[in-house]
């Protein structure tokens, strides 16, 4: 009755063909409950929205479908009719922006970091399994700005920096969100709003409790602007 209502309200038809039952901790009559709802069982870990559900944020496979996806892009026939200049436009354009997504959410483990660099210096080079070429240039200066002299490609360690260093920016605007005010209840608010206080304990939210290491770091690059004044503390 809930799912005919909801059709009936929003105009819109559930698929129960694409439909799973994901059972969280002990559910009893599971098995009862998929037959209800004509849909299948499905399990943790999973894949949500194309992002990993139910698996531990710093597990290295969660990163795998990332690699694969980089290096089907990367298979070894594209190279041989690019230009660098056409290498370096595929890098720049398609390869740094596939891993954005899980960047925006997870800190990314060093190792894979250096993987992904050397798959985008391979390529950007020419160099393969079967034909190996010296890098012309150090990836170092490789990522540097085109003003003094790099080629703009993004490194991938700050790139995700900035990208989780942006949670902090939606905590301090979002006041109204939920999920703003779920975390805000859980670990308390600190610096006038804008972060949490620090999480001490093995208990909590890993996931926000490794975003909320990078907070001095964010917090270093912003000025404060006095307003009204309401959430300035001398």
């Amino acid at each position: 009755m809930v799912l005919i209502f909801f059709e009936a309200i929003t105009s819109l038809k559930v698929n129960v063909g694409k439909s799973e039952i994901v059972p969280v901790g002990e559910v009893g009559n599971l098995d009862a409950l998929a037959r209800i709802l004509c849909c299948k069982v499905g399990r943790l870990p999973m894949s949500y929205l194309g992002m990993p559900l139910g698996a531990h944020f710093k597990d290295a496979s969660i990163w795998n479908p990332i690699l694969e996806r980089v290096e089907k892009k990367l298979s070894g026939w594209k190279r041989l009719y690019l230009s660098k200049g056409g290498r370096l436009t595929l890098l720049k354009s398609t390869l740094s922006n596939l891993p954005t997504y899980y960047l925006s959410l997870f800190s990314i483990p060093q190792h894979i970091v250096d993987r992904l660099e050397r798959i985008q210096r391979n390529f950007l080079w020419g160099s393969s399994n079967e034909v190996f070429r010296y890098s012309l240039v150090a990836w170092d200066k490789v990522v540097w700005p085109v003003e003094i002299g790099g080629l703009r490609v993004r490194k991938i360690g700050l790139f995700n920096q900035a990208l989780l260093g942006k949670w902090f920016w939606w905590f301090g605007k979002e006041a109204t969100h939920l999920w703003r005010q779920v975390i805000a209840a859980k670990y308390g608010e600190g610096s006038g709003g804008w972060c949490t206080r620090v999480a001490r304990g093995t208990h909590g939210c890993g996931l926000w409790k490794n975003i909320r290491k990078g907070a001095d770091n964010f917090f270093g690059h912003v000025v404060y602007v006095a307003g009204e004044g309401n959430r300035i503390r001398f």
